[in-house]
């Protein structure tokens, strides 16, 4: 009879049982499968780029790459083209035009481009795009001049809303425009224009309007005359005065000022000479009775 030889155990240890079980986990087979590599491939990348003069050649290859892709024919603008504008403000646009062309569009800053168009007084709004053949296209809305605004500085040429688009060497350099002043007339061009557009059935020569305490307006004809308007409902307390002047003539009277002030109550003021008439024949009338 043979002597029993003693078997090992077949079952695992607990220890080598957990670490088995450890190595079958998702995770750890995602940490062989991905991760032992990106670290490989990060160690390689640290120990090449740990070198200055590799770092440099690799920066200057990149920048070299993406030169080549900038200056491409087709990325490149030979041209600035200005629409919409007329030739004071084309000359204006091409003076301040930063960029020396051709220059690759990767360069160049539309956004800012356009807001350094708008930036210019005569320009109201702007839009800036690269058309197709390396064409750089500023599409140009301009300010339209509507009046002259005088202060102690000069004329200044205003639009509709009161920005001023440039200055007027004197008033027969732009004689086609109305004539503002006074402090804040440039705040109301709008309610000036109605009020010399109703004042055209009066058939005389205007000079301009005053803003008066920055409230309301006085209108001046060319003769000096004025017509002083209140705050609210201007125009229609000259339309007053217009039928007032076709009923009776007032303007044709030697009058200094028709005051509209208190529209209920129109009143008269005489010119010097006609009041010291007046008070002579009332004078007269009473030393008769």
């Amino acid at each position: 009879m043979r002597p029993m030889i003693p078997r090992a155990d077949p079952a695992p240890s607990r220890l080598s049982y957990r670490l088995h079980r450890w190595m079958l986990t998702p995770l750890y087979r995602r940490l062989i499968r991905v991760g032992l590599p990106v670290l490989a491939v990060v160690g390689l990348c640290a120990g090449y780029l740990a070198d200055q003069v590799r770092r440099d050649a690799l920066v200057g290859q990149i920048a070299e790459f993406r030169r080549q892709i900038e200056t491409r024919p087709e990325f490149m603008v030979n041209l600035l083209a200005v629409e919409g504008a007329s030739p004071g403000v084309q000359e204006d646009i091409r003076e301040i035009f930063p960029y020396d062309l051709p220059a690759s569009s990767f360069d160049l800053d539309l956004d800012g481009i356009r807001v350094m168009i708008e930036g210019l007084p005569a320009v109201a709004r702007a839009t800036v795009r690269i058309r197709q053949g390396g064409v750089l296209v500023a599409e140009i809305t301009e300010r339209v001049p509507v009046a002259l605004w005088r202060t102690r500085e000069g004329l200044n040429v205003v639009d509709i809303e009161g920005e001023i688009i440039g200055a007027a060497a004197n008033r027969a350099a732009r004689a086609d425009l109305p004539v503002l002043t006074g402090e804040g007339a440039d705040q109301r061009v709008a309610e000036a224009l109605e009020i010399l557009q109703a004042a055209a059935p009066l058939g005389r020569e205007l000079r301009g309007l005053v803003r008066m305490g920055e409230r309301r307006w006085d209108l001046v004809l060319g003769d000096g005359r004025r017509i002083l308007l209140p705050e609210t409902e201007p125009v229609r307390a000259l339309e007053r005065v217009i039928v007032l002047n076709a009923a009776q003539e007032i303007l044709e009277r030697d009058v200094a000022a028709v005051d509209m002030r208190i529209s209920a109550r129109p009143t008269i003021r005489l010119n010097e000479h006609a009041m010291e008439e007046w008070w002579r024949i009332t004078n007269m009338t009473l030393g008769a009775e």
